[in-house]
């Protein structure tokens, strides 16, 4: 008599991110809140609460839409930097320059709206092709020097900042060190709403971003999964001189493949700049946290494209929720300490998805020995 199949639940992958992700979460908000309670202990509940509610702090209905229109704005450009992190990590490189490659999207869509006066459309496009020129150059690196991405990338990072401080200094406030108000100076260069504000208490900085986010994920699912040349790139991540010896072009998809993953960082930072809801300070001497922070989520998100939605989503729900701790009891970087252990943490989902399946597979041998003795007697 033939044995069936034991299966489980547990060897879903999907619910092994699911799984792996929330642990993750649930330790980053204990450990949070333990150091809550070592540096004051009667306002440590109310303070992590606050970080999880975000918006739901607010009591009016109106407000709380107003405010979660906000957390999507940034949201948005977070979820197109998880993006370029994981389409390099599936091509089997590691896209630390998502960071410089957002920096180069922020200069060039901010330059061509504010100094050339571009329509948002041209600028969208000149943020995409100047993140996908950074993210090539990483690749050629790699295909033609055998130049390890990860330093090109922090190299290119640095660059990229630099470059774009001093290109944005000619469109520079007299007043501040942020660039000109992106509205005020030229309104055809922000992104269209197509009404979709009026769904969050007429939010002005709610655009197109959210939904084109959102699309772009889908797209990489079905490049990635479906495709011939998402197969091709897939391959060749997993080995290239494999790919090589099936025909594969190996050079040139690494190269396409730090291109696109370049591409979609640069409008992600497109995706903010363009909504006018924040300006690019020229004098800032750090990278910008998004692209690093595209890392934590694209891992949190079990490196799959619809996954990564939701997971910046809440990364991005907690970050903003950390600016409504009490600055009296706390110092203003508590709420960074609280999210960047939950991000941290994010980092160990693969880890628990790989121990869950070794345990799996322990299980499973088992239960065949077993079984097998059971026949014999």
């Amino acid at each position: 008599m033939q044995n069936k199949k034991h299966t489980s639940w547990l060897k879903i992958p999907a619910v092994q991110t699911l799984l792996a992700s929330l642990l993750c979460i649930v330790a980053g908000v204990l450990i949070g809140y333990i150091a809550l309670l070592i540096i004051n202990p009667s306002g440590a509940t109310e303070a992590i609460l606050t970080v999880l509610k975000n918006f739901w702090t607010y009591s009016r209905p109106k407000t709380q839409l107003k405010y979660l229109g906000s957390t999507l704005v940034k949201t948005a450009p977070l979820l197109m930097c998880a993006l370029s992190v994981l389409f390099a990590y599936k091509v089997g490189l590691f896209n630390i320059g998502a960071a410089g490659q957002y920096v180069a999207g922020a200069g060039a869509s901010l330059y061509c709206a504010l100094a050339l006066q571009l329509p948002w459309w041209v600028c969208l496009l000149a943020a995409i092709v100047c993140g996908a020129l950074l993210g090539a150059i990483s690749g050629a690196l790699k295909a033609y020097c055998n130049v390890n991405e990860v330093i090109s990338c922090i190299m290119l990072n640095w660059i990229s900042l630099y470059t774009v401080n001093t290109l944005l200094s000619q469109v520079k406030d007299p007043t501040s060190p942020y660039t000109l108000n992106l509205k005020r100076t030229n309104a055809a260069a922000a992104l269209p709403s197509l009404g979709l504000e009026k769904l969050f208490n007429n939010n002005a900085n709610v655009t197109i971003a959210i939904p084109l986010a959102i699309l772009c994920a889908m797209a990489i699912w079905v490049l990635l999964a479906k495709t011939r040349l998402g197969y091709e790139l897939r391959a060749t991540g997993l080995n290239r001189h494999a790919a090589k010896y099936c025909g594969m072009r190996g050079k040139f998809n690494i190269i396409l493949a730090m291109a696109i993953a370049g591409a979609l960082a640069g409008a992600g930072a497109a995706m903010l700049y363009l909504t006018g809801f924040e300006e690019w300070s020229c004098t800032q001497s750090s990278v910008p946290a998004m692209g690093f922070n595209g890392i934590a989520a694209a891992f949190l998100g079990g490196l799959s494209p619809i996954g990564t939605i939701f997971a910046s989503f809440f990364i991005q729900h907690i970050t903003n929720g950390g600016a409504y701790v009490d600055k009296t009891m706390y110092c203003s970087q508590i709420s960074d300490f609280i999210s960047s252990v939950i991000i941290y943490l994010c980092g160990f989902v693969l880890f628990i998805r790989r121990f869950m399946n070794s345990r799996i597979a322990k299980a499973n041998e088992k239960r065949a020995a077993l079984e097998k003795g059971g026949d014999k007697q």
